[in-house]
């Protein structure tokens, strides 16, 4: 297109949205950073999953159900693709098996993109490569704040002697200072866990845990209000793992959880969250072989992800 940022998706009424290489949103496979205001990135790495694998196939299931995406976001009166030039920068290389290893090559896959003011929204993937954002974005920004909605806090230290999983980047990630514990809020948590002290864990390594019982009592412009207070001014990363959802919505995940939120109270506790200076984000846990008929839960990561790109939209106009 001639007007308008540099990268954006071709128009439908002239490529059905059907047709072409399948890329988020339709956008352009782009791997030079020039012109470029957001990237979505796949890491299609599962290997650090405690229950069901499936997760690597996730990117591309998210790509699929990301087809139908339109450039205008009514709810948030911005047009996503008239104000950001966005492009798929494709997949990270990931080690198969080796968590430690993979969780460095996401932090160097995602730094150069950074460092040219790029913002990054990852598609997983299972939690564990989280800890890779959060060392790439702290080696650029300084340590972000986190704002995550999740059935798990993913702060216990270690599954099967492994202390590189897909429960603990958030722990790591507070053990080597890339992350600002203080001004980060995990909301959504839910579910048996191991003992009464995995949520006061979280807590005491300085972030601010709301269950799923409280978030759900609260309107989403108490959540927006909250977080913003938590996160005040500096750089923050938003993580959305797909499992915050109700498994009757969002079937497709590693760790389903029951009695989690519905599709629209998560869309709106996420556009809730104007005004914060969100350098990257992702939408974590899709594991499409247990998917529904019609894909629910890749759809809805793909809006996740589309609504995240509408808040970088908003603070860019």
């Amino acid at each position: 297109m001639s007007d308008g940022p540099r990268y954006q998706p071709p128009d439908a009424s002239v490529l059905p949205r059907f047709a072409g290489v399948r890329t988020f949103g339709r956008c352009p496979h782009v791997t030079d950073p020039a012109g470029v205001d957001a990237a979505i990135v796949g890491v299609p790495f599962d290997t650090a999953t405690s229950f069901r694998s499936g997760a690597r196939f996730g990117p591309e299931a998210i790509r699929s159900s990301s087809m139908l995406l339109r450039p205008y976001n009514p709810a948030l009166a911005v047009d996503v693709f008239g104000t950001l030039s966005v492009v798929d920068w494709g997949d990270i290389a990931i080690t198969p098996g080796n968590a430690e290893r993979t969780t460095a090559q996401v932090a160097d896959g995602l730094r150069p993109l950074l460092e040219a003011g790029v913002a990054t929204i990852v598609l997983g993937g299972d939690h564990s490569i989280a800890l890779g954002e959060l060392r790439a974005h702290a080696s650029v920004h300084g340590p972000p704040g986190l704002v995550l909605l999740d059935a798990h806090a993913d702060t216990w230290d270690a599954y099967f002697g492994e202390r590189y999983f897909h429960g603990t980047p958030f722990r790591r990630a507070a053990e080597e200072g890339v992350v600002a514990p203080e001004r980060s809020l995990l909301a959504g948590m839910r579910g048996p866990l191991y003992s009464d002290g995995d949520i006061e864990d979280a807590r005491a390594l300085g972030f601010e845990v709301v269950t799923c019982e409280e978030l759900r009592l609260m309107t989403p412009a108490e959540y927006g209000r909250r977080v913003r207070e938590r996160v005040g001014e500096g750089p923050a990363l938003l993580g959305f793992d797909v499992d915050v959802v109700d498994p009757s919505a969002a079937p497709a995940t590693g760790t389903p959880e029951p009695g989690g939120l519905a599709p629209h109270e998560v869309l709106a506790f996420v556009r809730a969250l104007t005004g914060i200076d969100f350098v990257g984000g992702d939408v974590v846990e899709v594991a499409p072989p247990y998917d529904g008929p019609g894909q629910p839960t890749a759809l809805l990561a793909a809006t996740i992800a589309y609504e995240l790109l509408s808040l970088l939209a908003l603070r860019a106009r």
